[in-house]
């Protein structure tokens, strides 16, 4: 992949924060973002790392974030949209204040980033965008206890895919690229409430017979924002282990 700007969202850990270190190492420029701070494995890596905190529920804030990314760097050629908080609350459990919020930063934060950077890549030759859709979504609950929480983030995260549909079509006049990758269960802050049992079962979902690392999902992100994928467009791509057949 030749080299390019990109802005990481959700860099403060898990997904994000891989797929942050892997393009820094890889000669890339990166924008950091997370309302978490940037940890020193990402700032630490010299001049081709701007570390940014970013609401992405904020509009401004993410128009703000493209900003100060074309400053120093001079261009922004991808976005890769990992950004997300999660619920387990049950529907009898859930608010609908949590229920909201959620919707807030998983779904309308999606929007804002594209949003953002859409307007930027429509005046200067396009560019790659990859949203974060969830595994969740076909199993329809997110399995760290019963297997029956999360009606907020399983509707956030399955609303991801009609926005990438929607995005793709709209923006692909532009030549701006927009794609989503769905990871099954993966090593990372949201299963850390698993108990043994159901980590086990996340493994058996698997046709691999394992949970997932980050650096699985971040190398399809990276490679559809590469010019491999420059006719790859409004797709989602499972990053499950086949656990979502």
């Amino acid at each position: 992949m030749t080299n390019k700007t990109v802005m990481v969202t959700g860099a403060h850990g898990g997904i994000g924060h891989a797929c942050a270190v892997s393009l820094l190492a890889d000669g890339h420029n990166v924008t950091a973002i997370d309302v978490q701070p940037i940890p020193e494995t990402v700032t630490g890596t010299g001049d081709g790392c701007l570390a940014l905190s970013v609401d992405v529920s904020s509009f401004e804030a993410c128009q703000d974030a493209v900003r100060q990314t074309i400053e120093k760097f001079g261009a922004l050629d991808a976005v890769c949209h990992f950004a997300a908080i999660h619920s387990t609350k049950t529907w009898a459990e859930v608010s609908s204040e949590e229920f909201l919020r959620v919707q807030e930063v998983n779904v309308l934060g999606s929007f804002h980033m594209a949003k953002a950077a859409g307007d930027y890549m429509k005046d200067h030759g396009g560019g790659a965008i990859v949203l974060t859709s969830s595994g969740s979504v076909q199993a329809s609950g997110v399995g760290g206890g019963s297997g029956r929480g999360g009606p907020a983030y399983v509707t956030s995260k399955a609303a991801i895919y009609g926005l990438n549909r929607s995005l793709a079509r709209s923006l692909g006049p532009y030549n701006i690229r927009v794609n989503t990758v769905s990871p099954g269960a993966t090593e990372t802050p949201m299963i850390a409430e698993y108990t043994n049992s159901a980590r086990d079962a996340a493994a058996g979902r698997s046709m691999l017979g394992r949970i997932g690392e980050p650096d699985d999902v971040v190398d399809v992100a990276k490679f559809l924002i590469s010019d491999a994928a420059r006719y790859v467009t409004g797709e989602s791509i499972s990053v499950s282990g086949g656990g979502s057949v």
